[in-house]
């Protein structure tokens, strides 16, 4: 009897079935003596929609909303179907004993699983692998030590709860807003109150007055200060200013007070992913998805860093025993870092990070046993790689030490300050380099309490408040891990669906609400914006998931929620104007056309709903990039023939023409039958047989 192991992707089914000796390579999985390894397509189950319960439901229309259904229905997803009758056959294998369901170890991977083998009815046993890792060994000890299938069905639940709240809201508030107001306007219980974020901070910008300020430096003897009343530093009153000037020019500066600190930083904890993501896009310009696709990369292909998808920063206290043969395989890349704490024996000195309580269902980030080869990675894969390796080494040096001075002085009865730090043990930021925040150091000499010094070159300096910046990407996580906005593996994808939609663009590295966004916030339901509304149900499916939940009782509140949610929409009075509808008429029914933008560049589109009629408005972009300024280039079909260009930097490059490779196996034979000593006459198989012809006439 064998085991048919369930993997997510067509990649980790290989290196599984790689290490478990499963040799037998077929279409849709591979064999061994004992375990049977196959594989998804990410989902390859999905909840049936509205038109599968109803085919009145094709056509969107208001007065047919909300469409709830008493029992959610799954189907199989048409594109992947031939790939699931594959796995169908071989869940009714007669030697097939249990099902090791070896998906992603997290809620989506476990929906993944689960659907499928509901949609298979599967009767028999089910265990469950579960790594953080994919090293060969990492999936050597899984399976030695499998868990029972039974252990998370709480986690399943939870994700059941997830998708079908995200079906129940996002699609008919979605349908409700794009029928009332005859424009596809998308909103969710995550992305909208994201939108409402992004919109508060463009209206605080726009209501914003700048105010000028004056700030007042002098040196008193050697020592840069800046004047200072009750912890402000700033004057609003020019006058008050200049007459704050007059009065400490030419003076003497008396020391008040001399205060000395010694501090300690303690090595940062090692990165969960929403905190890497932030920091790959203040380091990097990193957007989260492109993060999240290279860190990805380095867990399952490289298997250079542990599971990516998690929101713990901790790890368990089992995992000390490893951190020598993490750091022996590290040692290629980082040898100067590594040597000093190889002879230490691999010791971590930051004992904090290690607390079973603070790991959820996966541990921090960190580098696996796998050896490193830096000469493998990309660009953009070393620097990430990079920033975990380095996050990791801080925890085996020491913390950092440091000693602050804060220097008081009175001037004819105005108060001056200096600050200076002083590095007394670099410590961890040794491997980490200098940090962006870190305070310069400005020599202040020996001070005693009672010593005075003349006041010299006393400066005013005029500055302009500023408004507030818009969010980063880096900024947009934080606000959404603060209230909870979705899940550390669903952050990235959620920005990118606002994109998407049109709803914020992304200029610069900072996002801006379009038009369309602007209008669809003052739309939506005021409970849907609430950034603290989808924060409990973040709670709730987190409760669930950890068996502390109601399964029944949350869907029954999303249910109740929906109607609410789709009736408040058909009674508003709100109005809504499509910001990108042009003069030109559709050819095909008359309606006005509007401009889309799109990754290809913009395409116009009739307004009219129901007529799919559309044309391309500027030329297509091409992957080809202008060597100038690295743009995407269009590509044209001129009389030469296909061409690129950037009107940017006006280049054109032709288009080179591609060599048909020989792949048909007689092809080869013949022309390895036919090819001459001498190639000075070709290759291809048409010249081949061109000259046997000739030479046969």
């Amino acid at each position: 009897m064998k085991s048919l192991v369930l993997a997510e992707k067509p990649s980790v089914a290989r290196e599984i079935a790689r290490v478990l000796g499963c040799k037998k390579e077929h279409k849709f999985h591979f064999e061994g003596s004992k375990y049977i390894v196959t594989w998804a397509l990410g989902h390859l189950i999905e909840l049936k929609m509205p038109e599968h319960y109803d085919p009145k439901y094709k056509t969107w229309r208001l007065e047919d909303l909300p469409i709830i259904p008493e029992k959610m229905g799954l189907k199989v997803i048409r594109q992947t179907s031939r790939h699931y009758k594959g796995i169908e056959l071989l869940a009714k294998r007669t030697d097939i004993k249990d099902c090791i369901i070896a998906t992603d170890a997290g809620r989506e991977g476990e929906l993944v699983a689960r659907w499928i083998l509901k949609k298979l009815n599967w009767k028999k046993p089910i265990l469950r692998l579960w790594i953080s890792s994919q090293t060969d060994k990492a999936i050597r000890d899984g399976f030695k030590h499998l868990k029972p299938g039974k252990q998370f069905e709480a986690l399943y639940q939870s994700a059941v709860c997830r998708a079908e709240a995200d079906w129940l809201i996002g699609l008919n508030v979605t349908r409700a807003l794009t029928t009332k107001y005859n424009d596809p306007l998308s909103a969710g219980r995550v992305q909208t109150p994201t939108l409402a974020m992004i919109m508060k901070r463009e209206t605080e910008i726009q209501k914003f007055v700048p105010k000028p300020y004056w700030t007042i430096h002098a040196k008193i003897g050697s020592i840069h200060t800046i004047w200072e009343r009750n912890g402000e530093k700033r004057i609003f009153s020019k006058e008050t200013a200049e007459h704050l000037l007059a009065n400490l020019n030419g003076k003497k500066g008396t020391v008040i007070k001399v205060e000395r600190k010694q501090k300690k930083e303690h090595q940062p904890l090692p990165y969960d992913l929403t905190e890497l993501q932030r920091d790959a896009n203040k380091r990097f310009g990193f957007s989260a998805k492109k993060t999240l696709t290279i860190l990805q990369k380095l867990y399952e292909h490289y298997k250079l860093v542990t599971y990516p998808r998690t929101d713990s920063r901790y790890l368990t206290a089992d995992m000390e025993s490893t951190m020598f043969d993490r750091l022996q395989a590290m040692a290629s890349g980082y040898k100067d870092e590594i040597r000093p704490l190889l002879s230490n024996k691999g010791k971590i000195l930051s004992k904090r990070v290690f607390n079973n309580e603070k790991v959820t269902d996966h541990h921090a980030i960190i580098p696996t046993e796998e050896p490193l080869n830096m000469s493998q990675l990309s660009t953009d894969e070393r620097k990430l790689y990079d920033l975990i390796a380095r996050r990791f080494l801080a925890l085996f040096y020491p913390a950092y030490e440091y000693e602050t001075v804060h220097a008081v002085f009175d001037v004819n009865g105005e108060t001056l300050t200096a600050k200076e730090t002083i590095v007394l043990n670099n410590g961890f930021k040794t491997v980490l380099g200098k940090q962006q925040d870190e305070p310069e150091n400005r020599n202040i000499p020996a001070l005693v309490k009672g010593q005075s010094f003349a006041v010299h070159q006393v400066e005013i300096e005029e500055k302009l408040e500023e408004p507030p910046l818009r969010y980063s990407e880096a900024d947009i996580l934080t606000q959404m891990e603060k209230f909870g906005l979705g899940t550390p593996a669903t952050r990235a994808d959620i920005i990118e669906r606002l994109i998407e939609t049109e709803a914020v663009e992304r200029k610069n590295g900072r996002f801006y609400p379009t038009k369309k966004g602007k209008q669809l916030i003052e739309l939506v339901n005021d409970e849907l914006k609430s950034p603290e509304l989808t924060a409990r149900w973040e709670k709730e499916l987190e409760a669930i998931a950890r068996g502390k939940g109601n399964p029944e009782f949350f869907l029954n509140n999303i249910r109740k929620q929906t109607k609410r949610l789709v009736n408040e929409i058909k009674n508003s009075d709100r109005s809504y104007k499509a910001h990108n509808l042009t003069g030109s008429m559709c050819p095909e029914c008359g309606s006005f056309l509007k401009i889309r933008s799109t990754k290809e560049g913009r395409l116009l589109a009739c307004s009219n709903m129901e007529c799919r009629y559309s044309k391309r408005k500027d030329p297509k972009l091409s992957n080809r990039r202008c060597p100038q300024c690295k743009k995407r280039m269009e590509i044209h079909n001129g009389k030469a023939g296909v061409y690129f260009q950037c009107r940017r930097c006006n280049v054109v490059e032709k288009a080179e023409e591609k060599k048909t490779a020989v792949n048909n196996r007689k092809d080869r034979a013949l022309i390895q039958k036919y090819s001459p000593k001498s190639d000075s006459f070709g290759t291809s198989l048409g010249d081949l047989l061109k000259q046997v012809l000739e030479e046969q006439q």
